[in-house]
């Protein structure tokens, strides 16, 4: 493969400007695995000169040489592969950096001054300072690299110093280059009850371009990570890929160029779309954090890579235990009342999950919550529907011996509220145009500290008069609309960007001051799903479409990038045609959770589901804590297989599903990945309906590692939407 790229400066420039300047300095950024090397130019400026398998002889760094390439006419090029590429300079194509100065000079050139080195939990950060040599502008480029995961986060920091603001018309987080014969991308598309659609494309030259313009609720067309194959198509087992996800709850876009001579750059940041952003002298402007991870063993390798290191080091209490829940919203919707919660409780501790969850339709008395047309923005107990308040609610799930959580949208409001009477200067609404409402409801302007104080305050207040409320599920069901923003009415292009950073302002706030309180991220369904709002959430939720078949398919897309532990799956009684044990399966790969009464289980599925969840308790720690390979692909046929392995190896889950297999079809075994070869294993089928008996036919028996992973067991069937769960357990 080719790895060397040219990095030739068009012209070389003296730089005394800056004294210290360290032509042909190699910088090593380097996990287990991995190598990302940068090296300043004759010309003092930072170019990428490799990114791939890291090399065992540090000696070959010097090799790393500046290769010229051949234009279409005959030339050779001089452009270098500019580690963080500026607008105004001498490359043709995409920049990182788009700067306006206050003189109107939109150029930037940037210089290496210097860079260091220090330790970080997991890993090691360098910090690399760049200069324009013209304008007292810097920027920091940032690097952690974390070696046993092979795992690098990215991100960069944007200062001036200049008398007066200067305008950002692009502010990447990062820049990558790539030079292979081809370049497939793998995409996730989405939309309400479809997120994490994947499909696939050959790149070609010319730019794709991946964006969201939402504001809130971002990613509900599209998801914020890629997967592009750099040996071909990306493949779950083999080949070479590169896996990138970006750190950002608002819009963002991800740029994809293939230049004239076939070399592709990957540019994430945020959406510089309507977000000019003035930036002030000395202020710093952060860019969000890019996360990536080269695997050489496909797709597989490069999740389990993002799993491990997500766990350790950016998912909320990502190495805790999870609480399995009972949720009330299929079961009631809008219509309960205290008494009918109480009784809902006692079904939680009977079914055996931890937590009763109280949805949405709680709130609001003079504009009461009876549907989403009112009420959103007042968070004060419906009186006439729960007498005694969160107190009584949180006394009934003490008696009933489970925890209680509660559903709140505290970004939102309805106009029929009385936080719109009061405050419309909150809301985002233009003043001179007919408002359009998504869902009945608005988004309130989170780049105003009012309205941080606000939102901050419906968690704290429920909090601080209930300490034993033990989960909060946190929803964003609209997009931002009417986009103008009352509290910034003279930066317009800084409503975006700001709005994004005052719902960390507050997720800060909440998480400083109550650390252990779990919480689920909501938006829709799956519409935000980020590592930068997964520091301040225990997991999210992947969608409302809980149809077991579509379930796989959308678990499956998430999965490439978040651990089963940060997806939140229940059974609810979407898709009836599918039995209670499928529907319960299928959830019970990822966070387990019931949306159902029991009054619509017969005593075979009650006692099922009390076993299943016994399972998914016992065997958390392969379940939410192993390693997952997903071994069958439902995008590939009729069936789909998923297996987790405890980091011991001495236990294991493999659950296999049959969708719609066609008639006589032939089935394979499924082999199995990630045991100890000279071990034993007892392979027993487990989440049975009571009185049924196992049909697996090598149930019971006890195989090598070596055999379950070259011959594996036969989990598949003909019949439809049937499935089967098997334990493995080390002799």
């Amino acid at each position: 493969m080719k790895r060397v790229f040219s990095i030739l400066s068009v012209s070389t420039i003296a730089m005394t400007a800056f004294a210290h300047s360290q032509v042909g300095k190699v910088i090593r950024i380097s996990t287990d695995n991995t190598d990302l090397v940068l090296k300043v130019g004759d010309n003092n400026r930072l170019y990428q000169t490799y990114l791939g398998p890291k090399l065992l002889d540090e000696n070959d760094l010097a090799n790393l040489d500046w290769a010229q390439h051949a234009g279409s006419d005959g030339s050779v090029s001089k452009r270098g592969w500019e580690a963080y590429s500026t607008s105004g300079n001498e490359d043709f194509f995409e920049p990182a950096l788009g700067v306006t100065h206050s003189d109107g000079n939109a150029t930037t050139y940037l210089y290496y001054v210097d860079s260091s080195e220090m330790p970080v939990d997991g890993g090691i950060q360098t910090d690399i300072r760049l200069k324009d040599d013209k304008y007292p502008l810097e920027v920091t480029l940032h690097y952690v690299a974390y070696q046993k995961e092979n795992v690098i986060k990215t991100w960069s920091d944007i200062r001036h110093e200049e008398k007066f603001p200067v305008t950002l018309s692009a502010y990447a987080s990062a820049m990558l280059y790539f030079n292979e014969p081809s370049y497939y991308l793998t995409e996730f598309s989405s939309d309400w009850a479809k997120e994490a659609q994947m499909s696939s494309q050959q790149l070609q030259f010319g730019k794709k371009v991946i964006d969201t313009k939402l504001g809130s609720r971002a990613a509900m067309h599209t998801h914020p990570f890629f997967e592009i194959g750099l040996d071909g198509p990306v493949k779950e087992q083999s080949g070479e890929v590169l896996m990138g996800t970006l750190g950002w709850t608002g819009n963002f876009r991800f740029t994809f160029e293939v230049d004239n001579v076939g070399n592709l750059r990957v540019i994430p940041g945020i959406n510089p779309y309507a977000s000019t952003y003035e930036l002030k002298s000395n202020e710093v402007f952060t860019t969000p954090e890019f996360i990536f991870t080269l695997s050489y063993d496909g797709a597989g390798q490069g999740s389990r890579n993002l799993h491990d290191w997500a766990r350790k080091y950016s998912l909320k209490d990502g190495e805790g235990s999870r609480m399995t829940l009972l949720n009330n919203w299929e079961n009631t919707a809008f219509d309960f009342n205290q008494d009918i919660l109480a009784e809902l409780m006692k079904e939680a501790k009977h079914l055996g999950v931890d937590m009763f969850l109280l949805d949405d339709g709680w709130f609001g008395n003079k504009y009461p919550r009876k549907d989403d047309h009112a009420g959103l923005g007042d968070w004060e107990v419906t009186h006439d529907k729960l007498p005694g308040g969160i107190a009584a609610l949180v006394k009934s799930a003490n008696d009933a011996d489970v925890k209680f959580g509660i559903w709140i949208e505290p970004e939102m409001v309805n106009p029929k509220s009385e936080l719109y009477e009061k405050h419309p200067d909150w809301v985002i609404e233009q003043p001179n145009r007919d408002t359009y409402y998504y869902r009945n409801q608005l988004v309130l302007d989170m780049s105003n500290p009012k309205v941080q104080d606000y939102v901050y305050g419906v968690v704290d207040n429920i909090l601080t008069e209930n300490p034993d409320v033990a989960y909060f599920k946190w929803d964003c069901n609209s997009p931002i609309t009417n986009i103008y923003s009352p509290y910034n009415k003279d930066k317009q292009g800084q409503m975006y960007i700001d709005h994004v950073r005052g719902i960390y302002n507050v997720l800060r706030r909440i998480k400083d001051k109550y650390p252990d309180v779990p919480m689920m991220l909501c938006s829709g369904g799956g519409a935000r799903c980020d590592y930068e709002a997964l520091k301040y959430f225990t997991e999210f939720w992947c969608s409302d479409n809980t149809d077991p078949v579509e379930r796989i398919y959308i678990q499956w897309g998430f999965s490439q990038f978040f651990p089963a532990k940060a997806m939140a799956a229940h059974v609810t009684s979407w898709n009836k045609n599918t039995s209670v044990k499928f529907r319960t399966d299928v959830a019970s790969m990822c966070k387990l959770g019931f949306d159902i009464g029991l009054q619509d289980l017969n005593a075979d599925e009650l006692a099922y589901c009390q076993q299943a969840i016994a399972n998914w308790k016992r065997l958390q720690p392969a379940i939410m804590d192993g390693v997952q390979y997903r071994l069958v692909s439902p995008y590939d046929g009729n069936h789909a297989a998923v297996e987790y392995v405890g980091e011991s190896k001495n236990m294991g889950v493999l659950f296999a599903y049959n969708l719609s297999p066609r008639f006589q079809e032939k089935l394979q075994r499924v082999k199995l990945k990630g045991l100890d070869q000279t071990r034993k294993y007892m392979v027993k089928e487990i989440n049975l309906m009571p009185e049924a008996g196992s049909t697996f036919a090598q149930d019971g028996k006890i195989f090598s590692g070596d055999y379950l992973m070259k011959i594996g067991l036969d989990v598949f069937s003909n019949t439809h939407n049937t499935s089967m769960v098997v334990e493995l357990t080390a002799q």
